[in-house]
């Protein structure tokens, strides 16, 4: 099991980042919610992670804290719930959110993220209340999901491609309609603002905190 990895971000976009380490490139998978605390390209990134195994594929993917990746542990026992929907409801919700979400029982919030259904999110919130409190002593309000020193603000512009059309993208990779997708991102759009501020204010707007 590879449950860390500390190495160079060589590359960086949403849901993906390519990290070096010891000579050997990773490819990893990561949700929105990790992307927007990645450092800028060609410094020193630490990723918690999971190795994932099947018949026709290895995966690695990788979260900013040890909390988001233990909820994705969690997220992938729920019956019905695979990793690329653990990301995608990672991506929709940061740690905190889907604890709170959790504890109050608020399926509402879990049905607006991309690929998830009533059934799944009433079977989610049964399942996962259970199994919070093997996360005892991690969720501190406010610190799980803070931005690090040496670590990229996403409020600040990076040249690339346009903002705009990056933000789309990565909404749509996440499961919305590109009228979806377009629709959110002009509404919170504005000069100067860098895919990462885009994505993260579309997303707010679309899922409720």
């Amino acid at each position: 099991m590879i449950g860390r990895i500390r190495g160079t971000l060589i590359e960086k976009s949403p849901g993906q980042a390519l990290v070096e380490c010891a000579g050997l490139g990773y490819e990893v998978d990561i949700p929105y919610t990790t992307f927007f605390h990645l450092p800028e390209t060609h410094q020193e990134v630490t990723l918690h992670t999971h190795f994932a195994v099947r018949e026709d594929a290895q995966s690695l993917y990788g979260f900013a804290s040890r909390l988001d990746r233990d909820l994705f542990r969690l997220l992938i026992k729920v019956n019905g719930v695979g990793p690329k929907l653990a990301v995608g409801i990672l991506s929709g919700l940061d740690a905190q959110q889907l604890i709170r979400c959790v504890e109050a029982r608020d399926a509402n919030a879990l049905v607006k993220l991309p690929g998830v259904g009533k059934k799944t999110a009433e079977r989610l919130l049964i399942e996962m209340a259970d199994r919070i409190g093997q996360l005892e002593g991690q969720f501190v309000p406010g610190s799980p999901q803070a931005t690090q020193p040496g670590q990229a603000d996403p409020a600040v512009p990076t040249q690339g491609p346009d903002p705009r059309v990056e933000a789309e993208a990565a909404l749509i990779a996440l499961g919305y309609k590109p009228q979806e997708a377009a629709k959110a991102v002009t509404k919170v759009a504005e000069d100067g603002m860098s895919s990462e501020a885009l994505i993260r204010l579309a997303l707010r707007n679309m899922i409720p905190a």
